[in-house]
């Protein structure tokens, strides 16, 4: 069986040229057929974002069961892990980086403590504060679902050569941010 690294996939698919539709090129057709008073041209962008958000939750969601993590799990941890030494931040700051309530924060490290991938610390700072730390076992746990997550997305991303990851990341930040604006107000 003939086996193909991303790169090669890459140029082959290149080489093929861009598909000649797809499911929304069909959606947004049948739409200009039935409501030709509407400018569907929103769902060429949008609905393609769709469908991509859901390949990719399928995807990350592997990735991470592969590790024995939900995708909530992979959060808290890999909140954690991005700190640096010694991985740890207050549940306040849990709760900012995950975006979750504090009923559910509490319920997620509480879980993620049963299974030894964080601790609770007295927050040296603050003797009525408590700090969530990653364990070793935790940081081996996140750092092999990240590796697997970062492989997954490459075989999402394999038809793009590196300027259209970037031109496309770039397009992207200038969508996300507005949104992204509004979460932080």
């Amino acid at each position: 069986m003939l086996s193909l690294m991303p790169s090669d996939l890459r140029a082959a698919r290149a080489a093929a040229g861009p598909p000649a539709s797809d499911e929304v090129d069909d959606i947004v057709a049948r739409w200009r057929t039935e409501r030709p008073d509407l400018d569907v041209a929103p769902l060429e962008v949008l609905s393609r974002v769709s469908r991509l958000a859901k390949h990719l939750d399928r995807a990350r969601r592997a990735a991470f069961a592969a590790h024995g993590l939900e995708a909530w799990e992979f959060d808290v941890l890999s909140a954690l892990r991005r700190q640096g030494p010694p991985y740890q931040l207050s549940p306040g700051a849990l709760l900012r980086s995950t975006l979750v309530t504090s009923g559910t924060m509490t319920n997620r490290i509480d879980r993620l403590a049963e299974t030894g991938l964080v601790r609770r610390d007295r927050d040296p700072q603050d003797k009525r504060g408590v700090l969530v730390q990653l364990t070793d076992a935790g940081r081996r746990t996140v750092d092999a679902a990240m590796s697997a997550l970062l492989a997954r997305e490459r075989e999402l991303l394999h038809s793009l050569d590196d300027g259209q990851q970037a031109e496309l990341a770039a397009l992207l930040r200038v969508l996300l941010a507005p949104f992204d604006a509004a979460e932080s107000d």
